[in-house]
């Protein structure tokens, strides 16, 4: 029987990895583990306790999550109310208008001419009422809240096509401060520095019907029951806007009747003006 001889490495226990005295040496023990694997978890006291897992990676940065709201305004959200910021605006854009018809009025009491300032007013509730056609068909079609200076409009348009009932749930004021401030600004120059019948016929009718034209679209969504009589019968000759033609603006194809003045009369169509500016 061979008899091995003798290393000078020696182990200290099964688990050790053996080490030599001399630094040159070579060890050439042979060494046999035997171990088991079981995929079996031990059982925890609690069943209910979660089971925590390590994770690969830590991110260092927080973790914020986003939340997305695709759900319309409450009745008594404050967005739809008014403030006294938006009645100051409004009034003082009511106060613009009703001068430049004033100055029209006296204009032409005192040259004794009315069918030109008349014209003009006409010519100018046109002109409204195309205006807000081409505004609205814009803002509808093209931009984002993140287009510069329209963002804000643009949203509450595009927002109003997926809700179009809460324009009838804004405040008086609170529907038209922003067109009022609009005004505010282009008419008051006009009130200091012209005296002409003709223009301020054409300028009060244009401007009043612009700044009112947010109204003339929350009547069309109204209920015929619950508007004042007199707007329904100018909604029913054709004066303002009708809600069985602006409820065409919101059915498929949704490209069509976006005027929200008057009633789109037999002479003037939106499409050919359109395709003239286009």
């Amino acid at each position: 029987m061979a008899v091995l001889p003798h290393h000078k490495c020696t182990i200290r226990s099964s688990q050790q990895v053996p080490t030599c005295r001399l630094p040159f040496q070579s060890c050439h023990t042979r060494v046999t583990c035997s171990a088991t694997t079981s995929t079996k978890l031990k059982p925890t006291s609690n069943p209910d306790q979660p089971v925590i897992e390590p994770r690969l990676a830590i991110s260092s940065t927080p973790v914020i999550p986003t939340i997305t709201t695709n759900s319309p305004p409450l009745l008594n959200d404050s967005t739809l109310q008014s403030t006294w910021s938006h009645r100051a605006w409004v009034a003082t854009g009511c106060s613009t208008v009703l001068i430049s018809l004033a100055k029209s009025i006296v204009a032409a009491a005192s040259c004794h001419i009315w069918l030109e300032p008349m014209l003009a007013g006409y010519v100018g509730y046109i002109l409204a009422d195309l205006g807000s056609g081409v505004y609205h068909w814009g803002i509808d079609n093209y931009g984002d809240e993140s287009t510069p200076v329209f963002g804000n409009q643009i949203e509450a348009f595009q927002g109003h096509h997926k809700w179009p009932w809460t324009i009838t749930r804004r405040q008086f004021a609170n529907n038209l401060h922003a067109l009022a401030r609009a005004i505010t600004f282009t008419v008051l120059p006009i009130d200091i520095l012209c005296n002409d019948s003709i223009i301020h016929g054409f300028v009060c009718m244009c401007a009043g019907c612009i700044m009112f034209s947010q109204q003339f679209h929350a009547w069309a969504h109204g209920t015929k029951s619950k508007l004042p009589p007199l707007v329904v019968a100018l909604q029913d000759v054709g004066v303002l806007v009708s809600r069985s033609q602006h409820a065409a603006h919101h059915r498929p194809p949704y490209n069509n009747n976006y005027c929200i003045v008057k009633q789109e009369n037999k002479f003037i169509y939106l499409r050919y003006w359109i395709k003239v500016l286009c």
